[in-house]
């Protein structure tokens, strides 16, 4: 049983508050263009080049079924651990970290169906924020498929 986040990461997608334990998140950086990854899952919007480490960005709008919209530049990548890979949210707003008290934590999403990629989930005054549990955001045939396109050459843009 994962111990309850002591903080996490508020952050928004479509009008719905999301967040991630604290300790996964590495750091925020702005929106940037993406490099395409050929091959890769189709959870995988493209790759970050972020001084000089690639890492791949995660479509979430894609995994929580929320209609997809081109990458603006007001949106927020937070650059996060997924277990041993080091991985990019691009959400619409980072909204900071919440620290949290013992009956904010509800641990009893993870236990139901149909939630597989949550921790648990914050009750707050303004209402529930699910928790994603970033280590089980891949299925193992998309971590196969993703190490597989990240391991091929890639080929150059077109100028």
């Amino acid at each position: 049983m994962t111990p309850a986040p002591t903080e996490v990461l508020l952050f928004t997608l479509n009008g719905q508050r999301y967040g991630l334990p604290a300790p996964d998140v590495r750091e925020l950086v702005r929106a940037a263009r993406l490099t395409p990854l050929p091959r890769a899952p189709a959870v995988v919007e493209g790759l970050l080049d972020l001084r000089g480490e690639l890492l791949p960005v995660l479509d979430l709008r894609l995994r929580f079924r929320h209609p997809p919209r081109p990458l603006s530049p007001m949106d927020h990548f937070i650059v996060a651990s997924a277990g041993d890979r080091c991985v990019v949210l691009r959400v619409d707003r980072a909204e900071g970290l919440r620290v949290l008290t013992p009956d904010e934590w509800d641990a009893t999403p993870r236990q139901l169906p149909g939630v597989g990629y949550v921790a648990g989930a914050v009750k707050l005054k303004d209402g529930l924020v699910l928790v994603h549990d970033l280590r089980t955001f891949l299925s193992e045939a998309e971590a196969l498929e993703l190490d597989a396109a990240l391991a091929a050459p890639q080929e150059p843009e077109p100028a």
